[in-house]
């Protein structure tokens, strides 16, 4: 369905069960919940699905290592549980990723090994493999490029990685399968309220065409991330700030600094973090910082103290220093963290999460990560729908497949993410060979994939496919600004549009990915 076909749904008459502000991981999460629950649930983005913080992570399902070293065993359980719900759901967007922890001390073996035996443990049946301890020699076997000064061995332990972005347009069009309305680029404005001063809907504007509408709502459920305090705020302007933003950059590097398909972790870093070196889409992903905000933004830069930080420790643990030169790409993101009083350290902050309900009813859930986003989801409905007195119905979606289930997949296959809708676009290369082409020999992109992307994913601007649909602003922010005006042409195509639209998508697209450039 088309977004024209999606937005006519959206008459003047029609009250929903449910509206849900926000369309990245927990918005996506409540989406999908809602609707499978058998809701009339719509969903409002401002801009593109995932278009915030869920683009921009460690593209990691996890328990999370170092929430043991806090000694947040309940975060980690239930984020296990989630890491192996997700695996069942969607075997063809989650793969079974290994991490070696490399020690350089004699006592680092041992105390990791313990560590990762409990995580072990932890994760009971969904768990991925078991931690071993490595010698110094299995270690460098597995990890060539890892600086062997003063190498005593390793720890090797199995986590769960995936393609956030891809995994977001999976949930909106789940989502839609299930009867549910998702709608980017449909912002809300403004809450609407009843006589007696409870929320029963949302102004909306249109960013594509600036139209407005009143949507009406029996429940509304704020999830708009790092931005859930904008939204309370249009319901009492006096109302407690719940976040403590924090922001987060990940480098981009050619796959030659770490060749192998082993993942780094390094467990302590000079401000107490963890970083990963982490392979992905042929590429080598390094993060992350920990930088408290005061504010947060749409469109947040890296620091320069950020992207040193990096280089530095990632040169600390490879044989070859990687330089800002070699910087394909890098992105920051800001984390959603609940505010605690007292705390002065935003790694030490929440990211478990928080559900609230005011006095007009909004409710609102804040908090946690992508590996959690189902169980936000559950919660944030079961709590609403108890609220606006719907009809009772359990949860289903811990043994729901997300859409284009598709088992034995071949992750190094780019066009696994698409799962069981590959033969459709394989079929679109038969039918025209030309959409067989890839868009550039550094990326493995295929002209179809824009194609697809404006016909089933609701891709409207160049940004949307290239950043979001495909990764390639991520992987290579250089080439992406090469490539884009043939990506506009071909959407220019498929969207009846003119030059003068292609004109502008371009410009602003390169004036973004300048922001992605290093150097």
């Amino acid at each position: 369905m088309l977004r024209s076909d999606i937005i006519d749904q959206l008459g003047p008459g029609t009250t929903w069960d449910m509206i849900i502000i926000g369309g990245g991981a927990t918005g996506l999460g409540c989406g999908v919940d809602a609707a499978s629950r058998g809701y009339k649930t719509l969903l409002l983005e401002e801009r593109d699905f995932s278009q915030g913080t869920s683009s921009r992570s460690t593209k990691l399902v996890h328990g999370g290592v170092r929430y043991l070293q806090q000694g947040n065993l309940a975060l980690v359980m239930d984020a296990l549980h989630e890491r192996g719900v997700l695996l069942r759901n969607a075997p063809h967007l989650v793969y079974n990723q290994a991490f070696v922890v490399p020690d350089y001390k004699w006592w680092e073996r041992p105390f990791y090994g313990v560590g990762l035996k409990l995580y072990d443990m932890l994760a009971g049946k969904l768990g991925f493999g078991r931690s071993r301890i490595l010698s110094r020699a299995k270690t460098l076997n597995m990890i060539p490029n890892l600086e062997p000064t003063d190498l005593r061995g390793g720890v090797i332990y199995f986590d769960g990685q995936f393609d956030d972005s891809r995994l977001a347009i999976t949930l909106a069009r789940t989502m839609k399968d299930l009867g549910g309305l998702p709608v980017n680029h449909m912002g809300v404005t403004g809450l609407i309220k009843d006589e007696d001063g409870l929320v029963c809907g949302v102004r909306a504007k249109d960013s594509l065409t600036g139209e407005n509408r009143d949507l009406k709502a029996k429940v509304v459920i704020n999830a708009t991330g790092v931005f859930v305090d904008d939204i309370r705020r249009m319901d009492d302007e006096r109302a407690a700030k719940l976040i403590a933003p924090s922001q987060g950059i990940h480098l981009v590097l050619d796959k030659s600094f770490s060749p192998g398909d082993t993942a780094i972790m390094v467990p302590h870093t000079d401000d107490g973090r963890v970083i990963f070196l982490v392979p992905w889409h042929g590429r080598v992903l390094v993060g992350t910082t920990d930088v408290p905000l005061d504010t947060s933004s749409p469109e947040p830069r890296p620091m320069e103290e950020e992207i040193t930080f990096l280089l530095e420790h990632a040169g600390r643990y490879l044989t070859r220093d990687p330089k800002r030169s070699d910087i394909l790409s890098v992105f920051a993101g800001i984390r959603p963290l609940i505010r605690a009083e007292g705390e002065d350290k935003t790694s030490s902050l929440s990211r478990d999460h928080y559900l609230t309900i005011s006095q007009s009813g909004l409710v609102t859930i804040a908090g946690g990560k992508w590996t959690t986003y189902r169980k936000m989801g559950e919660d944030a409905v079961t709590q609403a729908a108890r609220f606006a007195a719907l009809p009772p119905h359990s949860c289903k979606t811990e043994n729901l497949p997300l859409h284009g289930w598709l088992g034995g997949v071949d992750p190094r296959d780019h066009l696994a993410v698409y799962g069981s809708d590959i033969e459709e676009i394989r079929e679109m290369i038969r039918r025209d060979p030309e959409l067989g082409k890839p868009l550039h020999y550094k990326l493995p992109y295929l002209r179809a994939e824009v194609v697809w992307a404006v016909r089933r994913e609701w891709a409207l601007t160049l940004s949307d496919v290239l950043r979001h649909r495909t990764r390639a602003l991520i992987l290579d922010a250089a080439v992406s600004m090469i490539i884009a005006r043939d990506v506009a042409e071909i959407m220019a195509r498929e969207l009846d549009q003119d030059k003068d639209w292609i004109e502008e998508q371009v410009g602003s697209f390169r004036e973004l990915a300048r922001d992605y450039l290093a150097g």
